[in-house]
């Protein structure tokens, strides 16, 4: 079974993934899988206390006294699942306070989104504790795990947005946002999540989307049967990589290859030989 982030590593760089996945050259920097496991149990944590949030908002609390408890429970949340792994991330020289101000702003962006989404909701219906949360949509699910053996395919989608009859995926993503519509990899990426949802559910799922946090832009992701057809390929071809005895090429593209921080071991034809050789034995 592979992973949705393989298909979208795969349009990037086949010889990358090859590296990676086959190979076994590179692993993600341990900073980086620290973060990505403090953000993991941080989100967990906020869907544990959304209930309990949501049954404390009274008829007298302004969306800016809702917006003021979210926020505080939020950041008590994120410094808590930091202080936890206090000791790894000073084994890293990474500093606390550093880490707390990198990930705020991202933690920070999902307590006004909830928050404001429940205060609106609860106005509009004039109706708390209980039963707001009873009725409340949509309720918002993060870090949600997903797998299908039909598909061969598992993933973890970053947020789900679930309504009385609907379930809309969201996958969060940081850095340059593209002029129009999403980049290859991210539109890739959400539709896997759609075919993954749909089939979980039982239902068509038609649309997801990417928001990108720097420029807090949410993009339209439509499923249809080529973009469907379109990632059944896509996994085909991963999977016959991943099961292959024969290194990529090169990309043609030298600004991947100029900023890849594989480079010095993906030109070395030597070591990928001899490692190709030891995989094989």
């Amino acid at each position: 079974m592979i992973s949705v982030s393989a298909l979208s590593s795969y349009l990037y760089c086949p010889r990358k993934l090859f590296l990676e996945y086959v190979l076994k050259i590179s692993k993600p920097p341990k900073d980086v899988l620290l973060k990505g496991t403090i953000r993991h149990e941080t989100h967990e944590e906020i869907n544990r206390e959304e209930e309990s949030l949501v049954r404390e908002i009274k008829k007298q609390d302004t969306l800016k006294d809702v917006q003021e408890m979210y926020k505080k429970k939020y950041s008590e949340i994120l410094r808590r699942c930091i202080r936890k792994y206090k000791k790894d991330l000073l084994g890293l020289e990474l500093d606390l306070g550093k880490t707390f101000k990198e990930m705020w702003p991202f933690i920070l962006n999902e307590s006004t989104i909830r928050s404001t989404n429940a205060f609106s909701f609860s106005q509009k219906h004039d109706i708390y504790g209980e039963e707001l949360w009873k009725k409340l949509t949509p309720k918002i699910i993060s870090e949600f795990s997903l797998e299908s053996n039909n598909l061969g395919l598992r993933g973890r989608i970053d947020q789900i947005q679930v309504y009385e009859k609907e379930y809309v995926p969201i996958e969060l993503k940081t850095g340059k946002t593209p002029k129009k519509g999403v980049w290859p990899g991210h539109k890739i990426q959400i539709g896997a999540y759609l075919l993954l949802l749909q089939e979980k559910k039982d239902k068509e799922i038609k649309e997801g989307y990417v928001r990108y946090l720097d420029a807090n832009e949410s993009r339209q992701v439509t499923m249809n049967p080529f973009f469907r057809d379109e990632i059944i390929e896509l996994i085909q071809k991963v999977k016959k990589l991943l099961n292959s005895k024969e290194i990529p090429p090169f990309s043609d593209n030298e600004n991947k290859c100029n900023v890849c921080e594989l480079k010095e071991n993906c030109y070395d034809k030597g070591k990928l030989k001899n490692t190709l050789i030891n995989r094989k034995l």
